[in-house]
This record gives structure tokens, sequence and C-alpha cells, in this order.
């Protein structure tokens, strides 16, 4: 996608507004669970517990990301339902 400079310009307010509605989607979150990374799990053959099996972390971190796309998904609807209204969402507030 190659937009010149004044184009790539016209998008910064609406992707600030996506990122602030995205950040209070997130805020209302009670359990947003991150991703796992250890390796070590997948590396120690020892482990055989059912918490750290590789197709356990593979479908929970498959379960985050779904969560994750999700979020981002309702902040673009509400971004759009807010663009087609004209509302402002400086602070927080809708006005």
């Amino acid at each position: 996608m190659n937009l010149k400079k004044n184009e790539a310009d016209e998008h910064l307010p609406r992707r600030s507004r996506l990122h602030e509605i995205l950040i209070a989607l997130i805020k209302q979150q009670k359990d947003l669970e991150l991703m796992d990374d250890d390796v070590q799990f997948f590396e120690n053959p020892t482990n055989h517990s059912e918490k750290y099996h590789p197709s356990k972390i593979v479908e929970r971190n498959q379960r985050i990301i779904k969560k994750y796309q999700s979020l981002v998904r309702s902040a673009i609807a509400l971004d759009a339902l807010l663009e087609s209204e004209d509302y402002d969402i400086s602070d927080g507030r809708i006005s």
C-alpha cells in the first residue's frame, strides 16, 4: 500500500482514535492473558505436566490471539459507529 505523505497523515487521527478505543477495551478486561513464550517447556521432555504440554500451550496461545482479534474488531466497529455519528472522543469521553 503506497500512500503519499499527505494521504498517510489523513489516516493518523483515525489510527489514534482506534488506538484509544482499543486501549479502553483492554482496560475493561478483567483477566486478559498474555501468550506463553517460554521455549523451555518445549525443550524439557521430562516435564509431562498437562499444563505445560506443547499442544496445550499452542491451544492457549491461539485462544488468546482470538481474544485480542475480537477486541480489535470491536474497536474497529466502535470507531466506525463513532465516525458515522461524527463524535469526538478526546479525553476518553464521547461528546
